[in-house]
């Protein structure tokens, strides 16, 4: 049972322990008749492969209340493809397979490139980029939730939860993050949110001059780094996704950048979670955890640079040596946490990681530095419809086209 406290400028709904799902569902039946909602699942072809994302397709089969599935495929050939169609195909919701390695959205792709608006990169950001342009070509939702297809321990009410604050018509809520328990397999996970985002979060709030209500607003978030979401259909036109690791710090800045705080929440959506966890990668720094510090490092720069912060590398040396006694700290709180729960604590480990981090902090400071005009961010669907009327439904016919050609045997 979750406890009841507020923390922070973000609204926190929490999981009392007293309602069932079959409650909660049914009253989000009714939201649906005046507000339909959508889920997005960017997906690898090779998940299709996994546990994971079968068990999510059983629960998602016993989901009733949603109107469109929107399902975007990356690494997968045109054999891929159908068999991704026909998998997905157990969905009782009507659903769509954006096949972003097929021809015809890498022809939208090109047209968008030729003026400088195509996703610089593949990856998720590129991937959730393009199912929320189809979802604004639908025009089927208004409340649309986003989860990944790696989660282990998911259950519906997991879904239920993150999209409620967005679909119950007596709230004023435009996006909410979820968070959850970090425990599987009898230890503590989740090493980048504990161990970089938070500890870099409170070090920047130190050295940084002033009061920084962005700073603020981000430690108000008990899992920065969740993947699940969701959000009003309105939401899906003005926002920039990043398209490197920092995306979801990317989301929550651009939330902050265009919404007040009261529009704002987050909800815990599950007691326990466990998903495919990445390598640490210590020894090269263009994978797994070392590349994703790195990242969400740069992509707290750059904000707060926005924000009219001055960094230098005297800054960044400041920001790393803060960063790594607060750090330290907290491995400290986390091994006396353990230690109560009777769960398997690794100090080294631990505190190899929190290295690993700080020399990273330094890293992204230097990549920073070298290019302060880097724009990892894509074009909002706004900007790309000013430049091309009839982008959305150019992006429906393709996405349409490829489902009815190659869902034939």
């Amino acid at each position: 049972m979750s406890d009841f406290y507020q923390n922070g400028s973000v609204a926190t709904l929490h999981n009392l322990g007293q309602r069932s799902i079959e409650d909660l569902e049914a009253e989000l039946k009714s939201f649906a008749e005046h507000k339909p909602m959508g889920l997005v699942l960017p997906s690898l072809y090779s998940e299709l492969q996994t546990e994971a994302l079968e068990g999510i397709v059983q629960e998602l089969k016993h989901v009733d209340y949603l109107e469109q599935i929107v399902i975007g495929l990356d690494r997968a050939d045109e054999a891929e493809y159908r068999h991704a169609l026909q998998y997905f195909g157990r969905l009782p919701q009507d659903h769509r397979v954006l096949w972003n390695d097929g021809p015809r959205l890498r022809e939208i792709d090109k047209m968008l490139d030729s003026m400088n608006l195509a996703p610089s990169q593949p990856g998720k950001g590129r991937n959730v980029w393009f199912c929320f342009g189809y979802a604004l070509a639908c025009k089927r939702a208004k409340a649309i939730a986003l989860h990944d297809c790696d989660i282990k321990t998911y259950n519906r009410s997991l879904l239920a939860r993150l999209i409620y604050p967005i679909a119950n018509p007596n709230f004023n809520y435009e996006f909410s993050k979820g968070y959850y328990c970090r425990v599987a397999d009898d230890k503590l996970n989740g090493r980048v949110c504990r161990l970089l985002v938070t500890p870099l979060i409170r070090s920047l709030k130190k050295v940084c001059k002033g009061h920084d209500e962005f700073l603020d607003y981000l430690d108000s978030f008990r899992y920065a780094l969740a993947g699940e979401f969701a959000m009003s259909a309105q939401v899906l036109n003005d926002i920039r996704i990043p398209s490197d690791w920092g995306l979801e710090i990317g989301v929550l800045s651009e939330m902050k950048r265009n919404y007040s705080v009261n529009h704002i929440c987050q909800v815990d959506v599950a007691d326990i979670y466990d998903h495919k966890h990445q390598d640490l990668s210590a020894e090269d720094k263009a994978k797994g955890l070392s590349k994703m510090s790195i990242d969400i490092a740069k992509s707290l720069f750059r904000k707060l640079a926005i924000e009219g912060q001055i960094f230098n590398e005297e800054t960044f040396r400041t920001v790393k040596a803060t960063y790594y006694r607060i750090a330290l700290d907290m491995v400290k709180r986390y091994a006396a946490d353990s230690a109560l729960n009777g769960l398997t604590y690794d100090n080294h480990a631990e505190g190899s990681s929190v290295e690993m981090f700080a020399e990273n902090i330094m890293s992204a400071g230097a990549e920073y530095m070298e290019n302060t005009t880097e724009t990892p961010f894509m074009p909002s669907w706004n900007r790309v419809v000013s430049a091309f009327p009839d982008i959305l439904e150019r992006l429906k016919t393709a996405v349409e086209e490829d489902t009815k050609e190659f869902s034939s045997k």
